[in-house]
């Protein structure tokens, strides 16, 4: 009896231990879950170091429910204890009159047998039995003791039918919900969403900012506000409270709010418009109290919002429940924060959009986002700073120059010239290249600008000497209209969607005008392309339609808007509106007579006949270079300047 004992009590501090070890584990990766460095938990962690409240009670209650499941294991294993026997012996043993004491559940049958059935006293059984209706008649008549039970404990029941399942169903949840809404934040992730970034981070100053000279200076007003705000205190004046970044995309705008950061070395708390709005109306606004909350607390700090068009937006129209009313209550609760606060406790708000011709006028009058800084497209000087900085860490060959990429690139911002020379490397890995040379920058940039090569796409022999011919006729318009930018190469390989070549011309400077003079020779240029096909093939083809669409609008501005026809006078036709800012699209409506439709009309086909001629004259005066030219793109399929030059010198 005592062997029994002590095999049940071994087995029993056997399983507590395994218990006790895999608790031990979970609770060890829940606290290491709990206490993970975030550093928006930091903002709201007491001063006094102890974890939260809402932690310590968690760990309690888990503690509590661990302790019942403990208990009604011990319970159920106390019920358990004594050896199994077969039920057919337990039949035996009823009928004999051996069995002393029995417990009956739905599980199991366990009990003691008497002491004269067998050498040890008050032995312990267990057995589960096959049911069948006479066994309470059977216990009966041979006057055995027993007693009916349920099978489980009431803990047993708690937990396992109850407890357990609600547990699994919210950690389920849980797990679904951090999945899909990012990092913890609370229940349904409605708490701040607030970066913020720590001090442990790389620091990002003006000097990791190339060009952009005219925004830095001002911005570095806020810089020694920040650093030194008694300064233009002293004079009665003060910082504007915000200030509005604006400016076409890639241009560095959130770059230059972290330098300003990175110089004031304060904290930078980034945000985007379109984060401040969620589901529940309301949600955006409490947002955009706590986040200035949390600014005044870190003061002196930084307050960046990317993309304020998505609240910020001109309200007008009915009012309608929804996203609509969510975001008007979200601007409204920006506008009485930027007018709540003070100026002198050192926060700045900085926002930054390439929109702004949408934004409410609220947000932009004095006393908001008063100051607005242009955050251009880089110039010349501005994309050789910008591509030094890109190619720092670079490996470069020798044949590389700067200066000519740079002139290769207009119109491209710092996000586009950083992808050229992400783009270069790519190119020169791609082709087993020790160093970065000169012609992996010309791929990327034709890559970049004209689309990848179209390898699968084989023009047959026809179409490659149409294809010589047209690019021909454009280069060689180009080098000979008096205002023609030099031509520094030409393809025939196939690119992008629709592009079957191009011919590409290098701006010798960079120009902010054009004349008169100049955009005549644009639309020569442009239809010598299609002149070119005329006079060798005898006939012309749908590769000049987008010739033809640019020469045409070049003709049209010069005659409606731009004041260069004798007969039209020094006056602008139609009514233009630009649909955004920075951008070159634009709607149009006529506030003109059809007799003077008809004068617009006569105007710009005599510029463009004009232009023809021109470029007739020069293709047919110049047929042998052009008959040569066509003839070694059709074998080379890519000239550069260097090669047409020697080609026309004849060597």
């Amino acid at each position: 009896m005592d062997k029994q004992k002590n095999e049940v009590i071994q087995f029993i501090v056997s399983l507590l231990n395994n218990i006790f070890t895999h608790l031990k584990n979970a609770l060890t990766a829940l606290s290491s879950y709990f206490t993970r460095q975030d550093p928006e938990r930091e903002l709201n962690k007491p001063q006094d170091g102890k974890p939260p409240r809402q932690w310590q009670f968690g760990r309690i209650a888990l503690f509590a429910l661990l302790l019942i499941m403990l208990l009604s294991l011990l319970d159920t294993a106390h019920d358990l204890q004594g050896d199994e026997i077969p039920y057919s012996q337990f039949l035996n043993d009823v009928k004999t009159a051996k069995i002393d004491k029995a417990v009956v559940t739905e599980r199991y049958i366990s009990g003691t047998l008497k002491a004269e059935s067998t050498d040890k006293e008050g032995q312990h059984f267990t057995t589960v039995p096959l049911w069948q209706n006479d066994l309470a008649e059977m216990l009966q008549e041979n006057k055995v003791e027993y007693v009916v039970r349920s099978g489980d404990n009431w803990l047993s029941t708690l937990i396992f039918s109850w407890i357990v399942p609600i547990l699994i169903f919210v950690g389920i949840w849980s797990w679904i919900m951090s999945r899909t809404a990012g990092m913890q934040r609370g229940f349904l992730n409605l708490g701040n969403k607030a970066h913020i970034h720590p001090d442990s981070l790389p620091k990002i100053t003006f000097d990791d900012v190339a060009g952009a000279d005219s925004a830095k200076q001002e911005l570095k007003e806020s810089i020694d506000f920040l650093k030194e705000p008694e300064k233009i205190q002293k004079l009665g004046g003060h910082m504007p409270k915000g200030v509005l970044l604006v400016g076409p995309p890639g241009t560095g705008k959130t770059l230059l709010a972290r330098a300003v950061s990175g110089e004031a070395a304060v904290p930078f708390f980034n945000i985007s418009g379109s984060e401040f709005i969620e589901l529940f109306v309301g949600i955006g606004a409490a947002r955009v109290r706590e986040l200035f909350e949390q600014a005044r607390n870190k003061a002196p700090c930084i307050i960046f919002i990317d993309e304020l068009d998505a609240i910020g937006r001109a309200r007008g129209g009915p009012v309608m429940m929804g996203g609509h009313d969510e975001r008007e209550q979200t601007l409204n609760q920006l506008l009485t924060e930027m007018d709540g606060f003070d100026t002198s406790v050192g926060v700045v708000v900085m926002a930054a959009t390439n929109r702004p011709e949408i934004l409410d006028k609220a947000l932009l009058r004095a006393g908001r986002f008063d100051r607005q800084i242009v955050v251009d497209k880089p110039d010349l000087q501005d994309r050789i700073e910008i591509l030094k900085l890109h190619t720092k860490p670079m490996t470069l060959a020798e044949d590389i120059d700067i200066n000519v990429i740079a002139r290769r690139t207009p119109g491209l911002v710092g996000a586009d010239l950083a992808n050229i020379a992400n783009e270069a490397a790519i190119i020169a890995t791609r082709l087993s290249h020790d160093k970065i040379g000169m012609d992996d920058f010309e791929a990327a940039i034709d890559r970049i600008m004209a689309g990848p090569e179209k390898k699968n796409r084989a023009l047959n022999s026809e179409e490659k000497r149409r294809v010589a011919y047209h690019e021909a006729g454009h280069a060689l318009v180009a080098e000979h209209v008096p205002t023609g930018q030099p031509v520094h190469k030409i393809s025939i390989i196939p690119r992008g969607v629709s592009s079957l070549g191009f011919t590409l011309q290098l701006p010798v400077e960079e120009k902010f005008l054009s004349t008169e003079f100049e955009l005549k020779d644009q639309i020569a240029i442009l239809l010598g392309g299609r002149i070119a096909e005329e006079i060798v093939l005898g006939s012309v083809s749908t590769g000049a339609q987008n010739d033809l669409e640019k020469a045409s609008e070049i003709a049209r501005n010069m005659v409606c808007s731009l004041g260069m026809s004798k007969k039209m006078g020094a006056l602008t036709y139609g009514k233009r509106q630009q649909l955004q800012f920075l951008d070159t699209e634009v709607s149009e409506y006529r506030n003109y007579s059809d007799a003077t439709a008809r004068l617009i009309d006569t105007e710009i086909i005599a510029l463009i006949e004009d232009a023809e001629t021109r470029a007739r004259e020069i293709i047919t005066a110049n047929r042998p270079a052009l008959e040569k030219l066509a003839l070694v793109l059709q074998e080379k399929e890519v000239i550069n300047r260097e090669d047409m030059k020697a080609l026309f010198a004849g060597e």
